[in-house]
C-alpha cells in the first residue's frame, strides 16, 4: 500500500519498459505523480508502462542513455513535457558478460567494457547534472541511482558492471554533498538479484537455487520491493538520510 503523497509532483524514470523501471513508474503513479516513461529501443513496453500508469499526464520519451548528450535531452525534454521535474530516477543499465579469462578478444572486451560504464555511469550523471540545473532553479528534488551489491562484492565476468555501479554509488554521495544546500536529495539503491528479464537466466535450476540460497530468506528480491525503496528514497521523509546507499539484498551480502 501507498502511503507517500507525491501529487503534484513529477518524475523521470530512465529505463521504464520493464522491470524495476516499470514498477518504480507504476508506484509514484499510484502515489499521484506525472511519470516520463524512458525507453532505449523497447518502444512496445514503453507504450504498455505508459498505458498502465494509474492518473493522468504521463508521457513517454526516447534515448540512449549510454550518450551523455543524449541523457541531458532526455531531461531536458522530460521538463518540457511534465512543466518540471521533482524526481529523476536513474535505473537505466546494462549487464553484458565480458570477461578477462582471454575468451573475448581485446577489441569486443573493449567495446563491451566502454559500452558498460557509459550505460551505467557516464549517462546516469549526465542526466544527473541536467536533472540538478533544473531543480536548483525551482527549489529543491530529488535523484536516486540504482546501483548494485556488484559494487562491494565484485562481478568477476563483468568487471566493468561491478566498477560502474561502484561509481554511481560514489557519485551519489559526492552529490548529495554538492547540492544539498540547494534542497536536493541524492540516494542510490543497491539490489542485489531482482526477479527481472535480465537476471532470469541466472534463476534457474540448480544455479538459481544456490543463488537465492545467497540470502537467509532464500530468494531474491522482487521488482516491487526495489520500487518502494525507491518511492520511499525520493520523499521528504527520507531528506536526512541523503548521501546514503540502502542495500536491498536480503542480507545475501554485507559490508
Amino acid at each position: 500500500m501507498v502511503t507517500v503523497d507525491f501529487s503534484n509532483k513529477t518524475v523521470l524514470v530512465t529505463g521504464s519498459s520493464k522491470g524495476v523501471g516499470a514498477a518504480t513508474a507504476r508506484i509514484f503513479a499510484k502515489a499521484g505523480a506525472r511519470v516520463c516513461v524512458h525507453y532505449h529501443a523497447d518502444v512496445a513496453g514503453g507504450k504498455a508502462v505508459l498505458a498502465s500508469l494509474e492518473g493522468a499526464g504521463h508521457t513517454l520519451l526516447q534515448a540512449n542513455i549510454s550518450d551523455p548528450h543524449a541523457a541531458r535531452r532526455l531531461v531536458d525534454s522530460a521538463v518540457t513535457k511534465l512543466g518540471r521535474l521533482d524526481v529523476l530516477v536513474n535505473n537505466a543499465g546494462i549487464f553484458r558478460p565480458h570477461p578477462v579469462d582471454g575468451t573475448m578478444d581485446f577489441d569486443r572486451w573493449l567495446e563491451t567494457f566502454h559500452a558498460t560504464i557509459s550505460t551505467n555511469l557516464i549517462g546516469p550523471a549526465a542526466a544527473a547534472f541536467a536533472a540538478i540545473q533544473h531543480m536548483r532553479k525551482q527549489g529543491g528534488g530529488a535523484i536516486v541511482n540504482v546501483g548494485s551489491r556488484g559494487a562491494y562484492r565484485g562481478e568477476a565476468g563483468q568487471v566493468g558492471y561491478g566498477a560502474a555501479k561502484a561509481g554511481l554509488h560514489s557519485l551519489s554521495q559526492s552529490l548529495a554533498q554538492a547540492v544539498g544546500g540547494d534542497n536536493i536529495t541524492v540516494h542510490a539503491v543497491a539490489p542485489g538479484f531482482i526477479e527481472t528479464a535480465m537476471a532470469r537466466a541466472h534463476l534457474q535450476g540448480e544455479a538459481g537455487e544456490a543463488v537465492k540460497a545467497q540470502s537467509p530468506l532464500n530468494r531474491v528480491a522482487t521488482v516491487d520491493e526495489v520500487a518502494r525503496a525507491i518511492l520511499y528514497l525520493s520523499s521528504p521523509e527520507a531528506r536526512f538520510t541523503t548521501g546514503s546507499v540502502l542495500d536491498i539484498n536480503g542480507a545475501s551480502y554485507l559490508h
